[in-house]
C-alpha cells in the first residue's frame, strides 16, 4: 500500500497521476493467500477455528457461507469460531472477501463431525427359507464416520466364513440357511473416530422349513457387484460380490474382466475384488460368477462397471486483471478439463451470474464469459468455478471499465449532530475506471484508500463516517474523485451542537406523610436549541393535577399533600434537538410504623429461662425500622421496657434472664425516622418451666445407727434456689474403696418429702447396708425437671457385727492322738477380727468338748490328747467386739486320715421349671470326713460326650443334704447334670450324667439392645436393634418376635404398637407417622409364654415435609393503582411439617383470565406481609399465600382473597381502523384500552389535516359505548392525524394516533421486507427482529402481525398481531433456548392483510440455563464417610443446550441449630479438584457417583443441578442421608475351618480390617452346607457377638463341608468371604441297609448285606455273627467272621444243621463297628421245595467224567434247574460244584483235568425250583479223579527213569562230601523258602481259647480248581494262644513233623498280578490250620499233617464263569479241614485283601 500525506491538495494533473499510482499500487482487489485443503473432521463438542487469509486494499470485508447459505454478515472479522461443535453443523464452507474493488468467494472447505447417534428401530423379524441365503441389514443409526460393525448371534462374535459374509454396506449374509442359523442377531457398532461403541436392536432370524430334506440349491448371486467410481489417486477400488448355493462348500466364484479371469487382489471366499492404485488401464467391465463344482447346475452371474474420475484442472484461464472500455465488449476465457468433464459456473463479486441475469453477461460455448457494452457496475470480479463429482477448482480476473469520468450520483449533504454522536456523509461516484475517493477538511486528507486517521473512516460507498464528533470537527467537508478520466469534488457543512444534560438531577427524597415533596431539575444546553421536561412516575407521564397539587415549576416537579399513593420511582427526562437526558430519584412518604402483629411467645427448647418472642414484621411506615422496643409484666406487675434497642433486621428475640416457675406477658412496638409506633396486642401469660434446684440441701449431718443402717438429717436449700415445686430428696451412698460414681442406683435412697415442711430439718433412716462399712453420703433435692446439685460428702460408718465363717477349714499331720488344723480368715470380717474360738469334741460326747481361744495372728493349731481312732467334730469362729461370729465345722477320726470322697450316684431330676429343677441324689463316700460341698455341673444346650461341662451350682456347709434346687437355669434350654461332693481334701470324681432335661419356657429376661432411629421420611422412620441370642429366647425359637410401639413425644395422640415375627429381623419401617414430628419409641422380645421387658425409650423425628396446612388470616389492601399490601398469619404449629424458610404470594392471576400466576418470594418465616409493586392499575387479582420448607411448598390459602388496585387515567384505545373512507369523510372504529385503568366513562376523538397548525384539533366527545366516529366535511386526498383517548374518573388517558387519507383508492398492503435478524441481537429466549415496511396500499398500515415456526417440523403459529404500525424492529420473545426458528410479517391495513412476508433464514436461539433439575432416584451409604448417589437425567429439552454435567451440592443437617441457608454456589473448577468441598461434579454419561470424604454420624442433605455453558438448572428435591454407617465393605480375614470330631467343626477367623468395618462390629453370619448337596444342607449360623470362632455341631459325619463368612454392623451385612473346605472325622457307621439269603440249602447259605445307608467314613471291613436259636446238642456256638474291605458285601456257610433256624448280625465298621442289622434264617429246604433227584450214577470214559440222575418230585412248582454239589476225599463238606442247569437236564459231564488228581470224589444232585433248593440226593459212590496210565508211568519206563536218577544221586552225594564233611542239618527246615499267609477268625465260644498255627504250602497240581476257577476256601487263623516253636516242630498231637516251619506270622497279601492262573502252581502260596474248641478232643485227630509230596494249591485268580455259572462270588466258611476245596463261584475279593473266615463246625 502506498501512504500519501500532504497538506495541501495537489493541481488535477498531479491528482490524476496519483489516482494512477494510487489506482495500481493502492488500490489493491483482494486475493486469498491460501485455499481448503482436504476435508477435515472434528469430534462432537470441540472449538472449531476457521480462518480465511486474504489481503488486497484497505478496508477487507469478510462474510462465511454454508452450504450456499450466509451464516455472517460482512464484517472486518476474518475468523468463525463454532464453540462447541454439533453435527448439524457438518458441511462445505466457503468464505467472501470483498473490498471497493469486489468480492471474491472462496472454494468449499469441507467440513465433517464425528458423532454418533442412538438406534432410533425397534426389533426386526425376518424369514427365510432353509437353504436360501438370509441378508440381515445392519439397524440403521446415523454416525459419521460410517461406523465399523461386529455381528453377534446369541451373545457370540459372528466370524466370516464360508457360510457367513459381511458386506462393505455391513450386511451379514448367511449362505444355505439351516436350522441352527435362527435366532437373536445384532450388531454392536463402533465409531473410529470418537470412540463411542451402541449396540443395535435385535434381528431375529426364522428358518422356515427347517425339517425338509437338504437338498442341493443353484448358485445365486445374493450382493451384486456395484457400478463403483473412484477418483484418480486414490490407493484401491473395492468390489464385492456373494452367491449362495447348497453344498456351500462346492461354491466357486471367479471375477472376470473383458472375459479374462482376474487372479491377484482376489480376497477370502473371492467375494471381494480389490484393485490397488486403480488406473485408466483398470477401467471395464468386471463380471462375478458363481458355480458349483462337480454339479451341472447353471451358472450365475453378475456384472458391474469400475470407472475413475479426475478434479477439473484449467487448460485457459484469464489474466490477474483486464481491462475494457465503456459499451465495448470484453471476452474473458476459461476453459476447464476432467473426468467426467466439469460444469463451469461463473460469480461476479461472489454472486453466481444466473442470479444477476443481466443480459449483457453470455457465456460462449467454450465455457468464457462475454460482457456486452460495458458499464462502469461492470468493474469488478468475475470468478470462474470448475466442478465436477471428482471437485472443484477455480479462477478469477479483476475486470476494470474505463473510458467514463467520474459523477457524482449522490453528492455530499450538510449534517447537524449533537457531539458525541456519529456523523455520517455520503459520496456515491460513478465513473470508469471506478473513481479513488479522498476526504479533506480544510487542507487536512481525511481518509482516502491508502489513508487512515482515528476516528474518520472512508466507507465502501464512498462515504465518510465521524465518530465519535466533537466540537471542534465542526466545518467543511470536500469529497474528491478522480480517475483517469477526470476529477470531481462536492463539499458539504459539519454542524455540532453542545450535547444537552441535566447539571442539577434530583434526589432522594423522603417527606412526611402530607408534607410537600419538590424535584428539582435543572438542565444545561445549547443556546441554539430549545429544552423540555417530562416527568415520569414508575415509566407514566406524570400531568398536572386540576386542584394544583401536582404542578411543574421551572423543570422542578411540587407535589403537596403526598400520601402513600405518591411513593415512586420518579424520572427528569430533558428532551431538545441537541440530544436527551434522564435521570432518576426515588420519592418516600413516610408515616409511624404500624405495630408488630401475631406476637408470639414460647418457652425456649434449651433454657428454661428465656422466651423466644416472635412477631410479624408491621408496616415501616416507608422508614426503615430503627428498632424494636420489647416491654414486659412478671406476675401481673405493671409494664416495664425491658428490651429497648432489638435489631429492626430480626422478627425474633429472646428474652433471657428470666426466673424460672413465674408467668409473663410481653408487647412490642416498632420505631422508625418518625417515631414509636403502636404497641402490640400483649401476649398471653406464660408460665417459665421448672428447673432442677440451683442449690444442694444445707446442714447435712449422718451418723450410724444400726450395723447395717445409718440416720442422715439436713434442710432444704433457700426457696430462691428451689426453682420449682421440691418433690424430694435423694441420698448418695458409697464405699470409701470405690470411686465415687455419677449414677448408682443400688446404693441410692430416694426419700420423698411433703414441701409444705419448707425450713424445717429432715431425716431419714438407710438400712439394708454392708456392717462395719465407712460410706460417703451426700443428698440432693429435685423438683419435676431433675436433680439439683449434691452437697458436700459426709463419712459415716456402720456399726460391728459379728464375722462369718472362717474359710478353708482343713487338716494335717492327722495322728493317732493328735491332728494340725488350719483356716482362713473370714470373708465378712464385719468388724476388726480380735481373735478366733477353736473348739473340739468326741463325736456325741459334749462333756469331752475342750475349747480354745487364740488372737487374731494365729490361723492354725495343733490339737492334741486325742483318742485314737475317733470321730472328732472341730469348730472354728473368728471373733470381734460384737461376739463370736459363725461356726465352721468338719468331723475327723484320729489315726484315720481324710480321703476324696466317692462320687455322689442315682441322680434324679423333679420339679423342673424355667429357671431350676431340683436334683435328688445318693451321697457317695465321705471320704471319712464330713463332706463340706456339693458341687453340680451340667452340659448346657448341647449335651453330646464332647460337649463341655460347665459348674451351675455349688451348696457349703449341708454335709446331710440328699436334694438340691439347682437355680439361675435359661428357660427353654436343655440340660444335662452331674455331681461332684468335695470334703477337706478335696473334690471327689463325678458322678454319672443324668437324664437329658429341658427347662419349661418363660417370657424373655432382656429386650433387644442397642436400639436406634434414624428419619425415614417424611412420615417414616427406622427403627433399628440387636436381636436377641438364641441363649435369651427362654422359649421356642418359632414363638420369639419383637413388638413396637411408638408414641408422639409432646404425649398427643394415641400409642400405636407394631409386632415383628421374625426373630433375626433387626430393623423396621414405621409407616404412618406424622411429618417433623418427635416420637419416642421402645421394643419388646416375646415368645409364647408373654412379653420381656420394654427398652430404654429412644428419639426420633420424621423428615421434614411441605406444610400441611396455608397461611392464616390472608388478607389484602390496595394501596395505589399499582401496589396491594398483603398480609398473613402463620402456619398452624401442627401444620408446619419443618422449619417454615419463607413465603410465597401466589397473585397476578386476573379474576376470570387465563394468565399465568405469577409468584413472589418473601424469605424468612418472620416476615409476614409484602408490598405487590408494578401491578396493573383497576384490575381485580386473586391472591393466595404459600408456605415453604426446604423440601417444597405447601398448601395455598383458601379461598383467594380478591382485591382491585385503584383506578388511574386510562391507556390508548387500540384498533384503530378505518373500515369506510370517501373523499370527504372516514369512518373510524376502535376498541377499547387493553389498559382501562378504571371504568371509562367516555372517549374523545380529535383530528385535523396533518398538514395543518400542530394544535389545532376538532374535537368531538362520545359515550363511553361508542367505538366508531364519522368525520365529515374532509378535504380530498389530504392526510388527516386521528387521535382517539379515554376517560375515566381520574381523567383523560394517552390518545391512539393514526394517519389517514381521504381518497378511494386503496388496497391490501404489501407485506414487509428484507426481514432480518442481527446476529449480535439473539438471546436465549429473545430476539431482535428488523424489517422494511413495504408500500401501504394507499392506507396506513394499522398494525404488523408476527408468525414463527419451530424448526424442523414445528408449523406456523402468531406470535403476535398487535405490532406497532410505525415499527421497523420489535423484540421476540418468548422463544425456547438453544431452538431454530423462522419468522414471517404480514401488514393489516385498513382494507386488510398483505401476503406474508419471505421467511427469515433458520435462526438458532443462544443457550441458556437448564430448565429442569435432575431427580435424585438413591442416596445410600457406601463407607461410613462416602454415599452413592444415583440419579435420573432431565428430559432432553429442558437442557436448554448442550450438557455438560451434573452438579451435586451437600450441607449437614442440624435441625435444632444451624440455619436453612441456601446452597452455596462453589467454583465449578474448585469443585472439581476438592471433592472435601461442599459441591462436587459429575460427568454427562454417570448416573451414579461416589462422593468420599464426608464426616461420620452426620446427616446430610443433598441437592444436584445440571448445567451447560450457561450455568445451572434449578435444585432438585432435597434429599437427606446419615453417613456414619455402612455394612463392612470387606469379608472377614484368614478363615480357618479345623476339624473337632466326627460332628463338629469349629470355625476360626480374624475380623475384617478396621478401616472396612465401617462401624462397630455387631456379628458374624456363618453360611455352611455339604460341598456335594448345597440346595438342601445349607445353613446359616448368626453370632450376634463379635466372636471369632465357632462350633459348628450336628454335622454329618466324614463330611466335607463348606463354609463362609459375612460380618455385620448396624448398616446390614458384608460381603460373603470365600468359601474354606473342612471336613469332619469318621464315626461309626451306621447299620447295613438289609441282610438278604439265597442259595439255602441243609448246610450251606449264601448271606449278602447292604452299603450303610450313612458310612460316616470309609467303611474297611464288616462283622458277620451268626448263631443258631437253640443249642445243638447242648452246645450253642457263637461263631463272627471279620470281613476286611468295603467292597465284599456277602458270605458263604456251609456248616450249618438241617432244620436248625440261625441268626444273622451283620455290622460295618469305620473307626469303630457300628449298629448291627438282624436276620434269621432256616437251614434246609422250605415247604413246596422240590424232593431229591433220584439214581445217581458216576461213569468215567477216558478224561471224561459224567454225572447221571433222574428227576425226583418237582415240588409244589416247576421244577427250575439243577445244582451239583461235590466232595473230595479229603474234605469234610459239600460244595457247589455246578449250579444253574436246565430242568430238562438229567445228566452233566466234566472233564477230569478239572478235578484234581489222586483225590476221589463224591457227587449229589438238587433240585430247584421257585420256593427254593430242594433236598440233595443220594451221594453217589466215590469216584478217582485219576485218568488213564501213559506210557511213562509204565513199569519199564518207571525203572530206566529210576537207574539214571540213581547215578546222578551217586554223583551229587559225592560232590557233597566233597565241599564239606562238617555239615550237620537240623531236624526243623528254617523256611527260608517257605511263604506262609495269615487268616484270622475270632470265635465267640463263650471264653474258650483260640488257636493260631501256620504250616508249610502242601504242593498238589490242581486241575480241577484251575479248570473252575476256585480255590480252597481260606483256613482260620487261631488268635488266642500262642506256642513255641519246639512245641509245634517237635511234637503235635504225637506225630512229628520234621517239615513244618516256624510259627512266626509273616503276612504276606498276594496281588492281582501276582495270582494268576498260569503261575499259581508254581507260586509259594499261603496255607492256614484250623480253627477250634480246645475243649472237644475229639477233634485233635482232624489236624493230622497232610502226605508227603501232595501240593496244596489256592486259587490265586478266577477265570470268567460262564452263562450257567454266573451268580456272585460267595466267602465261604467251613468247619472241617480242607486241603483243596471243591468249588467257589468267581469273583473273589480284590487282589491283596485277606479274608477273615470261621473255622470248622465240627470242631465246635
Amino acid at each position: 500500500k502506498l501512504m500519501l500525506y500532504s497538506n495541501s491538495w495537489p493541481s488535477p494533473a498531479a491528482l490524476i497521476g496519483w489516482v494512477r499510482v494510487g489506482g495500481d499500487a493502492g488500490d489493491v482487489a483482494p486475493y486469498f493467500k491460501t485455499e481448503p485443503g482436504r476435508p477435515e473432521t472434528h469430534l462432537e463438542g470441540n472449538r472449531l477455528v476457521l480462518t480465511c487469509l486474504a489481503e488486497g486494499s484497505w478496508p477487507l470485508e469478510f462474510r462465511w457461507m454454508l452450504n450456499g447459505t450466509d451464516i455472517t454478515a460482512f464484517s472486518p472479522e476474518y475468523k468463525y469460531i463454532i464453540p462447541s461443535l454439533q453435527h448439524t453443523d457438518m458441511g462445505a464452507y466457503q468464505c467472501v472477501v470483498r473490498n471497493r474493488m469486489g468480492a471474491l468467494l472462496q472454494r468449499r472447505a469441507e467440513i465433517h463431525v464425528a458423532y454418533m447417534g442412538n438406534y432410533v428401530e425397534g426389533d426386526q423379524r425376518k424369514t427365510v427359507t432353509q437353504g436360501r441365503a438370509a441378508v440381515l441389514n445392519s439397524p440403521a443409526v446415523s454416525s459419521f464416520p460410517r461406523p465399523q460393525v461386529t455381528w453377534f448371534m446369541d451373545g457370540y462374535k459372528i466370524i466370516p466364513s464360508s457360510r457367513v459374509a459381511i458386506t462393505l454396506e455391513n450386511q451379514l449374509v448367511v449362505l444355505a440357511t439351516a436350522a441352527t442359523d435362527a435366532g437373536r442377531y445384532y450388531v454392536q457398532a463402533f465409531n473410529e473416530k470418537n470412540g463411542e461403541n451402541k449396540t443395535s436392536p435385535n434381528v431375529y432370524l426364522n428358518v422356515a422349513d427347517a425339517d425338509a430334506p437338504a437338498g442341493p440349491v443353484a448358485p445365486v448371486i445374493v450382493i451384486a457387484p456395484r457400478n463403483t467410481t473412484v477418483t484418480a489417486g486414490v490407493s484401491k477400488a473395492t468390489m464385492e460380490c456373494v452367491a449362495n448355493a447348497r453344498p456351500v462348500e462346492k461354491l466357486n466364484l471367479v471375477w472376470r474382466r473383458n472375459g479374462v479371469e482376474v487372479a491377484s487382489g482376489v480376497g477370502s471366499f473371492g467375494r471381494r475384488l480389490t484393485i490397488v492404485n486403480p488406473t485408466s488401464a483398470d477401467v471395464g467391465l468386471y463380471v462375478c460368477e458363481a458355480s458349483l463344482l462337480d454339479s451341472s447346475m447353471k451358472h450365475a452371474e453378475a456384472r458391474a462397471f469400475l470407472s475413475i474420475i479426475e478434479s477439473p484442472y484449467f487448460t485457459v484461464e484469464p489474466r490477474r486483471k483486464m481491462m475494457g472500455e465503456v459499451e465495448k465488449s470484453v471476452d474473458i476465457p476459461c476453459q476447464a478439463r476432467g473426468v467426467p468433464t466439469p460444469k463451469l459456473e461463473w460469480y461476479k463479486d461472489a454472486v453466481p451470474l444466473s442470479r444477476l441475469s443481466n443480459p449483457r453477461y453470455k457465456v460462449t460455448s467454450s465455457g468464457g464469459l462475454q460482457v456486452r457494452q460495458l458499464q462502469p457496475n461492470d468493474t469488478g470480479i468475475f470468478q470462474c468455478f470448475a466442478r465436477n463429482a471428482a471437485g472443484e477448482a477455480q479462477v478469477h480476473t479483476y475486470l476494470d471499465v474505463t473510458s467514463m469520468a467520474p459523477a457524482f450520483s449522490t453528492p455530499p449533504a450538510n449534517i447537524t449532530v449533537t457531539d458525541g454522536t456519529v456523523a455520517t456523509f455520503t459520496c456515491q461516484v460513478s465513473g470508469a475506471p471506478k473513481p479513488a475517493i479522498v476526504w479533506k477538511k480544510d487542507a487536512q486528507i481525511l481518509a482516502s484508500g491508502s489513508v487512515k486517521i482515528p476516528r474518520f473512516a472512508l466507507l465502501e460507498s464512498g462515504g465518510l463516517q465521524v465518530q465519535p464528533v466533537v466540537l471542534q470537527d465542526m466545518g467543511t467537508y470536500t469529497c474528491y474523485a478522480a480517475n483517469m478520466e477526470g476529477t470531481v469534488n462536492a463539499s458539504a457543512d459539519l454542524t455540532v451542537w453542545s450535547r444537552t444534560y441535566i447539571s442539577q438531577p434530583p434526589t432522594d427524597r423522603r417527606v412526611i406523610k402530607g408534607t410537600t415533596a419538590i424535584l428539582e431539575c435543572g438542565a444545561t444546553h445549547d443556546p441554539r436549541v430549545s429544552v423540555r421536561f417530562v416527568w415520569k412516575k414508575d415509566g407514566e407521564m406524570v400531568g398536572q393535577s386540576r386542584g394544583g397539587r401536582i404542578s411543574l415549576q421551572e423543570g422542578s416537579l411540587h407535589i403537596t399533600q403526598t400520601w402513600s399513593g405518591d411513593i415512586g420511582d420518579y424520572t427528569c427526562d430533558v428532551l431538545s434537538p441537541a440530544g436527551n437526558d434522564s435521570k432518576a430519584t426515588r420519592l418516600e412518604v413516610i408515616e409511624l410504623p404500624h405495630s408488630p402483629r401475631h406476637l408470639q411467645a414460647r418457652l425456649n427448647a434449651t433454657d428454661s429461662r428465656s422466651v423466644e418472642l416472635l412477631w410479624m414484621r408491621p408496616f415501616d411506615g416507608n422508614s426503615p425500622l430503627l428498632h424494636y422496643v420489647v416491654e414486659l409484666s412478671e406476675n401481673n406487675s405493671p409494664w416495664r421496657v425491658y428490651l429497648a434497642n432489638v435489631n429492626p433486621a430480626l422478627m425474633t428475640t429472646v428474652v433471657t434472664g428470666l426466673t424460672p416457675a413465674r408467668t409473663y406477658q410481653f408487647r412490642v412496638c416498632a420505631v422508625n425516622q418518625v417515631g414509636k409506633g403502636q404497641y402490640s396486642t400483649q401476649t398471653n401469660r406464660l408460665m417459665l418451666r421448672e428447673e432442677p434446684p440451683s442449690a444442694p440441701p444445707k446442714n447435712i449431718v449422718a451418723s450410724g445407727r444400726t450395723n447395717q443402717s445409718i440416720m442422715v438429717q439436713w434442710q432444704p436449700p433457700p426457696e430462691p434456689q428451689l426453682n420449682g415445686v421440691l418433690r424430694g430428696y435423694v441420698i448418695h451412698l458409697i464405699t470409701i474403696l470405690v470411686a465415687w460414681p455419677e449414677h448408682s442406683p443400688e446404693d441410692t435412697i430416694v426419700v420423698t418429702i411433703t414441701p409444705d415442711y419448707h425450713g424445717t430439718r429432715h431425716l431419714a433412716y438407710v438400712s439394708g447396708l454392708k456392717k462395719f462399712t465407712w460410706y460417703l453420703t451426700s443428698v440432693l433435692c429435685f423438683t419435676t425437671p431433675g436433680n439439683g446439685p449434691r452437697s458436700a460428702p459426709r463419712l459415716v460408718q456402720t456399726h460391728e457385727d459379728i464375722p462369718g465363717p472362717v474359710g478353708r477349714l482343713s487338716f494335717t499331720e492327722i495322728l493317732d492322738t493328735s491332728l494340725r488344723v488350719s483356716w482362713e480368715e473370714p470373708v465378712e470380717k464385719n468388724g476388726v477380727i480380735t481373735g478366733y474360738l477353736l473348739s473340739w469334741e468326741a463325736q456325741g460326747k459334749n462333756q469331752s468338748r475342750v475349747a480354745q481361744t487364740m488372737p487374731n495372728t494365729t490361723l492354725e493349731y495343733k490339737v492334741t490328747g486325742l483318742t485314737s481312732l475317733t470321730t472328732y467334730t472341730l469348730e472354728v469362729a473368728a471373733i470381734t467386739a460384737a461376739g463370736i461370729g459363725m461356726i465352721t465345722s468338719s468331723t475327723i477320726s484320729s489315726g484315720v486320715p481324710p480321703e476324696l470322697p466317692g462320687p455322689p450316684s442315682n441322680l434324679v431330676i423333679s420339679k423342673i421349671s424355667p429357671r431350676s429343677a431340683t436334683l435328688k441324689f445318693r451321697a457317695g463316700d465321705d471320704g471319712k470326713t464330713a463332706i463340706s460341698k456339693w458341687i453340680v455341673e451340667g452340659q448346657v444346650g448341647s449335651t453330646g460326650e464332647e460337649e463341655e461341662w460347665k459348674v451351675l451350682y455349688e451348696k457349703d456347709n449341708d454335709p446331710e443334704a440328699q436334694v438340691l434346687e439347682v437355680p439361675n437355669l435359661t428357660p427353654f434350654t436343655f440340660y444335662r447334670f452331674r455331681m461332684r461332693q468335695a470334703n477337706v481334701v478335696g473334690s471327689s470324681k463325678t458322678s454319672e450324667p443324668s437324664r437329658l432335661i429341658q427347662t419349661l419356657q418363660a417370657p424373655p429376661d432382656a429386650a433387644p439392645s442397642s436400639v436406634s432411629v434414624r428419619t425415614a421420611s417424611e412420615t417414616s422412620v427406622w427403627l433399628r436393634w440387636v436381636p436377641l441370642p438364641e441363649t435369651e429366647y427362654n422359649g421356642n425359637p418359632e414363638s420369639v418376635g419383637y413388638r413396637l410401639r411408638v408414641w408422639r413425644a409432646d404425649q398427643q395422640g394415641e400409642v400405636s404398637t407394631r409386632v415383628v415375627s421374625d426373630r433375626l429381623e433387626r430393623e423396621i419401617t414405621l409407616e404412618g407417622l406424622e411429618e417433623w414430628t418427635e416420637y419416642l419409641l421402645q421394643i419388646q422380645a416375646f415368645n409364647s409364654i408373654g412379653p420381656g421387658p420394654w427398652s430404654e425409650p429412644v428419639r426420633g423425628r420424621t423428615r421434614e415435609s411441605v406444610p400441611s396446612g396455608a397461611p392464616d388470616n390472608v388478607t389484602a389492601e390496595a394501596m395505589s393503582s399499582t401496589h396491594i399490601l398483603v398480609t398473613w398469619g402463620p402456619v398452624p404449629d401442627s401444620e408446619q411439617n419443618g422449619n417454615i424458610l419463607g413465603y410465597k404470594v401466589i397473585l397476578y392471576r386476573e379474576q376470570d383470565s387465563n394468565t399465568e400466576p405469577q409468584v413472589q418470594v418473601v424469605k424468612g418465616n418472620l416476615t409476614q406481609s409484602t408490598l405487590l409493586r408494578n401491578l396493573r392499575k383497576y384490575v381485580l387479582y386473586e391472591i393466595q399465600v404459600l408456605a415453604f420448607t426446604r423440601i417444597g411448598d405447601g398448601q395455598l390459602s383458601s379461598p383467594p382473597v380478591l382485591e382491585r388496585t385503584k383506578d388511574d387515567v386510562p391507556g390508548p384505545p387500540v384498533r384503530l381502523v378505518f373500515p369506510e373512507v370517501r373523499l370527504t369523510e372516514v369512518r373510524v372504529v376502535w376498541q377499547s384500552p387493553v389498559d382501562a385503568n378504571g371504568i371509562i366513562i367516555g372517549y374523545q376523538v380529535a383530528y385535523r389535516l396533518d398538514s395543518g397548525e400542530p394544535n389545532q384539533f376538532t374535537t368531538v366527545d362520545v359515550g363511553p359505548n361508542t367505538k366508531e366516529f364519522t368525520a365529515s366535511a374532509l378535504s380530498q386526498e389530504s392526510a388527516y392525524i386521528f387521535r382517539i383517548s379515554a376517560r375515566t374518573q381520574q381523567g383523560w388517558g394517552t390518545a391512539a394516533q393514526a394517519v389517514v387519507i381521504t381518497t378511494e383508492i386503496r388496497e391490501r398492503p404489501q407485506p414487509p421486507l428484507q426481514l432480518s435478524v442481527p446476529q449480535d441481537q439473539v438471546q436465549s429466549r429473545r430476539l431482535w427482529l428488523e424489517w422494511v415496511p413495504g408500500r401501504d396500499g394507499s392506507s396506513p398500515v394499522r398494525y404488523f402481525t408476527l408468525q414463527l415456526r419451530q424448526l424442523p417440523d414445528g408449523g406456523w403459529i402468531t406470535h403476535s398481531s398487535a405490532i406497532s404500525h410505525n415499527s421497523t424492529s420489535c423484540v421476540v420473545d418468548r422463544l425456547k433456548p438453544y431452538t431454530s426458528y423462522k419468522l414471517r410479517m404480514m401488514a393489516t391495513n385498513d382494507i386488510g392483510d398483505s401476503k406474508y412476508s419471505q421467511e427469515t433464514d433458520a435462526i438458532t436461539t443462544l443457550q441458556d440455563v437448564p430448565d429442569e433439575a435432575p431427580v435424585i432416584q438413591s442416596v445410600k451409604p457406601s463407607t461410613t464417610t462416602s454415599v452413592l448417589v444415583q440419579w435420573q437425567s432431565p428430559k432432553e429439552e429442558s437442557v436448554n443446550g448442550v450438557l455438560l454435567g451434573y452438579r451435586l451440592y451437600y450441607r449437614e443437617l442440624q435441625y435444632d441449630s444451624t440455619p436453612l441457608d441456601s446452597k452455596k454456589a462453589i467454583n465449578s473448577s474448585v469443585a472439581r479438584s476438592d471433592l472435601t468441598g461442599r459441591v462436587w461434579t459429575a460427568d454427562v454419561h454417570t448416573v451414579l457417583h461416589t462422593k468420599p470424604g464426608l464426616q461420620k454420624y452426620r446427616r446430610y442433605e443433598i441437592i444436584m443441578t445440571t448445567y451447560n455453558i450457561i450455568g445451572e438448572s434449578p435444585a432438585s428435591a432435597p434429599v437427606e442421608v446419615f453417613v456414619g454407617e455402612a455394612a463392612p465393605s470387606v469379608a472377614p480375614q484368614n478363615i480357618q475351618v479345623n476339624t473337632m470330631s466326627s460332628t463338629q467343626l469349629e470355625v476360626q477367623w480374624e475380623p475384617p480390617p478396621v478401616e472396612t468395618q465401617n462401624g462397630i462390629i455387631q456379628g458374624y453370619k456363618i453360611y455352611y452346607w455339604e460341598i456335594e448337596n448345597q440346595n438342601e444342607t445349607e445353613k446359616v449360623k448368626i453370632l450376634f457377638l463379635p466372636e471369632t470362632s465357632v462350633r459348628l455341631k450336628n454335622l454329618t459325619s466324614y463330611t466335607y463341608y463348606m463354609v463362609k463368612l459375612s460380618a455385620f454392623n448396624a448398616a446390614g451385612d458384608g460381603p460373603l468371604s470365600e468359601p474354606r473346605k473342612g471336613r469332619t472325622l469318621q464315626a461309626a457307621p451306621s447299620a447295613p441297609s438289609f441282610i438278604s439269603f439265597s442259595e439255602v440249602t441243609s448246610t450251606a447259605v449264601n448271606v449278602s448285606w447292604g452299603l450303610p445307608l450313612t458310612p460316616n467314613g470309609v467303611v474297611d471291613g464288616y462283622r458277620v455273627v451268626y448263631e443258631p436259636s437253640a443249642p445243638i446238642h447242648g452246645v450253642t456256638k457263637v461263631i463272627t467272621v471279620d470281613i476286611r474291605g468295603s467292597w465284599q458285601r456277602w458270605l458263604k456257610v456251609r456248616d450249618l444243621t438241617k432244620g436248625v433256624t440261625y441268626c444273622f448280625r451283620v455290622q460295618a465298621r469305620t473307626i469303630s463297628y457300628g449298629p448291627e442289622v438282624t436276620a434269621n434264617v432256616t437251614a434246609g429246604p422250605v415247604e413246596g421245595a422240590p424232593g431229591s433227584p433220584l439214581k445217581i450214577s458216576l461213569m468215567k470214559s477216558g478224561s471224561t467224567l459224567t454225572i447221571h440222575w433222574a428227576p425226583g418230585d418237582g415240588g409244589a412248582g416247576h421244577v427250575t434247574g439243577y445244582a451239583i454239589e461235590a466232595r473230595p476225599s479229603d474234605e469234610a463238606l459239600w460244595d457247589t460244584f455246578v449250579r444253574h442247569l436246565p430242568p430238562s437236564t438229567t445228566s452233566h459231564s466234566v472233564s477230569l483235568e478239572r478235578l484234581r488228581q489222586g483225590v476221589s470224589y463224591q457227587f449229589r444232585v438238587l433240585a430247584i425250583n421257585e420256593y427254593g433248593y430242594g433236598e440233595p440226593s443220594a451221594p453217589s459212590a466215590a469216584m478217582s479223579a485219576q485218568p488213564e496210565t501213559p506210557f511213562y508211568e509204565e513199569w519199564w519206563f518207571l525203572l530206566v527213569l529210576a537207574l539214571c536218577g540213581l547215578i546222578l544221586l551217586l554223583l551229587l552225594v559225592f560232590g557233597l562230601v566233597l565241599h564239606g564233611q562238617s555239615r550237620k542239618y537240623k531236624s526243623c527246615g528254617t523256611g527260608a523258602a517257605v511263604s506262609t499267609m495269615e487268616e484270622s477268625v475270632t470265635l465267640d465260644n463263650g471264653g474258650f481259647t483260640a488257636l493260631e498255627l501256620n504250616s508249610r504250602p502242601v504242593h498238589v497240581k490242581s486241575s480241577f480248581l484251575r479248570r473252575n476257577g476256585t480255590r480252597s476256601p481260606p483256613r482260620p487263623n487261631p488268635a488266642g494262644l500262642r506256642y513255641s516253636d519246639e512245641d509245634i516242630c517237635n511234637n503235635y498231637n504225637g506225630a512229628i513233623s520234621t517239615e513244618c516251619t516256624a510259627l512266626t506270622e509273616r503276612p504276606a497279601d498276594l496281588s492281582e498280578s501276582e495270582a494268576t492262573d498260569s503261575d499259581c502252581e508254581e507260586d509259594q502260596l499261603k496255607h492256614s490250620f484250623v480253627n477250634h474248641y480246645m475243649s472237644d478232643p475229639s477233634y485233635f485227630n482232624s489236624w493230622k499233617r497232610q502226605q508227603k509230596g501232595l501240593k496244596q494249591t489256592l486259587a490265586c485268580s478266577y477265570e470268567e464263569r460262564v452263562s450257567s455259572d454266573a451268580d456272585g462270588y460267595y466267602q465261604t466258611v467251613v468247619t472241617q479241614h480242607s486241603v483243596g476245596g471243591v468249588y467257589t463261584p468267581a469273583g473273589q475279593p480284590a487282589p491283596g485283601s485277606r479274608t477273615p473266615i470261621t473255622g470248622f463246625s465240627s470242631f465246635v
